[in-house]
């Protein structure tokens, strides 16, 4: 009897129309942190790039119409950092996305502990970027690093190098860094995408006797398109706004070599207190963001209709 009057209870029209009416109060708990922690920080950020607001000031902060904007395009450094900033991001998503679909290849492949291995994948995925940071430090350690004593015990250095202090080598040393730290994303939708591919396509290119490569290039290639695609998308803009991992191994040195354009904006908020300057900056990488993302949509519908 008790099931039963509960059964009536809920399909009264009146419960009904009640739950209906209130879908969006499920999603309060999502909502509400976001807009917290995301939403109103962005707006208070784009207010404060039309504002003179400093560090320490007494007086009230201005609003100053776009006269950080136009200082930003006499700001040689900034436009420079986004160069490196287009280097870093090209640099590491291409590199993520060439050693990741190696890597998910052979995953996909019968290997004796492939379970193991997959789960080992993972580990720089589950590291905190300024630990990755820190242990890569320890790394390319001059004196005592694991990099130079390896080169050394081949006898391919006569002396440590300093790789994240020298001007050649320090953006490269900090790419491979990005790479290792954002390749296991990378290998694992891959394989995820690997392992959706209907298998009756190999079979019938075994039976036209098609060859490794051939099978790549018209079935796991084409197959995969789509998840690489939004793999490269998503990816170029996540290394683009990249700020931990560079911050701890290099704070943008030497000089301005690894400078990408979220360190230089860091640097003039929170080192030189403009905190309305760099509120700007801020807003231009928005507004890049955002260019980024429509042109991915644009790309999706295009090729999608």
């Amino acid at each position: 009897m008790t099931a039963l009057t509960a059964a009536t209870r809920a399909a009264r029209p009146g419960r009904g129309r009640r739950l209906v009416h209130n879908p969006y109060l499920l999603l309060l708990p999502a909502l509400i942190p976001v807009l917290i922690l995301s939403v109103l920080p962005l707006i208070q950020g784009i207010y404060l790039g039309f504002t003179d607001a400093e560090a320490g000031r007494n007086v009230v902060t201005n609003f100053n119409g776009i006269e950080n904007y136009v200082r930003l395009l006499d700001n040689a450094l900034y436009w420079s950092s986004f160069q490196i900033g287009l280097v870093w991001a090209f640099s590491t998503t291409f590199l993520q996305l060439l050693l990741g679909l190696t890597l998910a290849l052979l995953l996909n492949e019968p290997l004796r502990m492939r379970a193991l291995v997959r789960t080992l994948v993972l580990v720089p995925w589950a590291m905190p970027p300024v630990i990755v940071a820190i242990l890569w430090n320890l790394v390319y350690q001059p004196d005592a690093g694991l990099l130079n004593n390896v080169l050394r015990s081949f006898g391919l250095l006569d002396r440590g190098i300093s790789w994240l202090a020298d001007f050649n080598t320090a953006l490269a040393a900090v790419i491979v860094v990005g790479v290792w730290s954002g390749m296991a994303t990378v290998t694992i939708s891959l394989l995820a995408g690997l392992q959706n591919i209907s298998a009756e396509l190999y079979e019938a290119a075994s039976v036209d006797a098609a060859g490794p490569w051939q099978r790549f290039r018209h079935i796991t290639w084409p197959q995969l398109l789509p998840v690489t695609e939004a793999i490269v998308a998503l990816n170029f803009i996540w290394n683009f706004n990249s700020f931990g991992i560079v911050y701890v191994l290099t704070k943008g040195g030497p000089g301005t070599t690894t400078m990408l354009p979220p360190l230089f904006a860091y640097n003039e908020g929170f080192r030189y207190g403009h905190f309305g300057y760099a509120a700007a900056m801020g807003n231009v990488m928005v507004v890049v963001v955002v260019g980024m993302l429509l042109l991915y949509v644009w790309y999706r519908r295009r090729h999608a209709a």
